[in-house]
């Protein structure tokens, strides 16, 4: 009885990861113009800082534990919204690289499919770095690597600052500001 409800569980975890990687709405982007408004610009050394373990760590040993835990709940909550910035950036790279994918310029469709994979990843680890972070704000003594997320958007979005400057290199400086 366990295992088959442990079965279950596990599918419908899997068919829900497979509907939030695919995305409910499909984003009619199809030029890096169409980006101008739909982004959100992400600070990566912030995001970076918010899940450093040391600066957890450091704040561990130099708070009290209710101030740590009421410092730690404010920072998770600040990096879901930085997560989920990301997360909802990936979604329009994602776009822009399938378009980019089906280029007749063998550069442009590789960059294009480079990108689709770097959002793809992108969006499966924040997925886990999701509920890690629901489980912090529930018991924010608990201790979670978030790997190399901010690392991991910050290569997506040189991945889409290289598909810029192949197909407009006039636009790619304002790519990063996008975000």
């Amino acid at each position: 009885m366990i295992l088959s409800f442990s079965l279950v569980t596990v599918a419908l975890a899997i068919l829900l990861l497979l509907l939030y990687l695919e995305g409910v709405h499909r984003s009619p982007v199809t030029r890096m113009q169409d980006l101008t408004g739909r982004t959100r610009p992400v600070d990566i050394d912030a995001f970076r800082n918010l899940t450093d373990p040391k600066e957890d760590e450091f704040l561990r040993v130099n708070l009290c534990p209710r101030e740590f835990r009421t410092i730690q709940r404010e920072r998770a909550r600040c990096a879901m919204d930085y997560l989920r910035n990301t997360t909802h950036n990936a979604v329009f790279l994602l776009r822009l690289g399938e378009v980019a994918a089906q280029s007749a310029d063998p550069r442009i469709a590789l960059a294009g499919k480079q990108l689709i994979d770097s959002a793809l990843r992108l969006r499966a680890y924040a997925l886990l770095s999701r509920v890690q972070l629901y489980v912090r704000m529930a018991f924010p003594g608990t201790r979670f690597s978030y790997g190399r997320l901010a690392d991991n958007y910050q290569h997506l979005s040189g991945l889409a600052g290289q598909l810029a400057l192949m197909q407009h290199p006039t636009q790619a400086a304002r790519l990063s500001s996008l975000l």
